[in-house]
């Protein structure tokens, strides 16, 4: 595999704290609460997946069938095949995956998928953006985040082998000239609350020139994402509480100069409807509001994990 090493010297490798539901502003992002970061498929395990000459529906699925099950476990909420599908992604490509993990759990998914003719850039959070969040961001947390770049890229060399996907990363605000104009999909998993949240959206306005500089004129750029109730509160919808409205989001992109391509209800979940004194946590997999109430786990559980938005924008060519 080829591999850019970009960005700051390697200090120790970032943390993942547990998010609760009671401080959803001092809390790390759902995607790592929710598994983005768990462990998957080794690169012997990667090595040994050979898909000759399958189509790239057949090779997902060869992909997807190859998982641990704590990965498999999540494809009930995330549908992963659909979803990436939906967003055209193809082995060769060069796919951008916002707020990954290391490599993450759709990482695990991509690295096989897009094959060694393919990138995977990971996209983190400004140093700076952390800082907002306080409580488990605290000074070491946050000069770890220093060295995601490095972190990074070596993650992905460890879990893809010989036959993985090549690897580079950035952090918001720093988008290197060498990757402008390189990818042809980028994917927001839920991560675009965070984003909205703090400092009046002004994040969000950041992420969104570099996502417009990194993808190549016809990029898409796909959005999953806790879905608020258009009739709820917007000062609750703002993201603090982990889910933002569809017309937010998709205003945003388009004031961006993207254009909205279509929507999906593939990750749609009609049994979550939210009060204005819920939070996303309160749900699988996090249950925050639960750990210790077994009656309350049982209806949460029964509702499943959130609501969801799918959203497919393009570059302007």
């Amino acid at each position: 595999m080829k591999y850019l090493m970009l960005g700051a010297a390697a200090l120790a490798i970032a943390a993942c704290s547990q998010e609760t539901a009671t401080e959803p502003a001092e809390t790390p992002t759902d995607a790592m609460a929710a598994g983005d970061a768990e462990d998957g498929m080794n690169g012997e395990e990667h090595d040994a997946m050979d898909h000759g000459d399958m189509s790239a529906s057949e090779k997902l699925d060869a992909v997807l069938d190859a998982q641990p099950d704590e990965i498999k476990a999540r494809y009930e909420y995330r549908h992963p095949k659909e979803t990436l599908e939906f967003f055209g992604v193809e082995p060769g490509m060069t796919v951008v995956d916002i707020l990954p993990g290391e490599p993450g759990w759709y990482g695990e998914i991509l690295i096989p998928y897009l094959g060694p003719d393919g990138t995977l850039i990971g996209a983190d959070y400004s140093v700076e953006m952390w800082g907002e969040f306080g409580g488990f961001a605290n000074e070491e947390f946050l000069e770890n985040k220093k060295s995601f770049n490095e972190d990074y890229v070596a993650a992905v060399e460890a879990a893809g082998g010989e036959d993985g996907a090549n690897a580079a990363a950035f952090q918001f605000g720093s988008l290197p000239a060498d990757l402008e104009g390189t990818a042809d999909v980028v994917l927001m998993m839920r991560a675009a609350h965070h984003f909205n949240r703090f400092n009046d959206g002004a994040y969000f306005t950041e992420a969104l020139e570099d996502i417009n500089a990194v993808l190549k004129p016809g990029g898409i750029v796909g959005v999953v994402q806790h879905r608020a109730q258009e009739d709820m509160p917007d000062d609750w919808a703002v993201g603090n509480a982990g889910y933002v409205k569809q017309s937010h989001i998709i205003s945003l992109f388009e004031d961006a100069g993207f254009e909205l391509v279509e929507s999906s209800e593939i990750n749609a979940n009609p049994a979550d409807r939210p009060t204005a004194e819920d939070v996303v946590w309160r749900l699988p997999p996090s249950l925050g509001t639960s750990r210790d109430n077994p009656e309350l786990k049982a209806e949460m559980e029964a509702i499943g994990e959130s609501d969801r938005m799918t959203l497919k924008f393009k570059k302007p060519e």
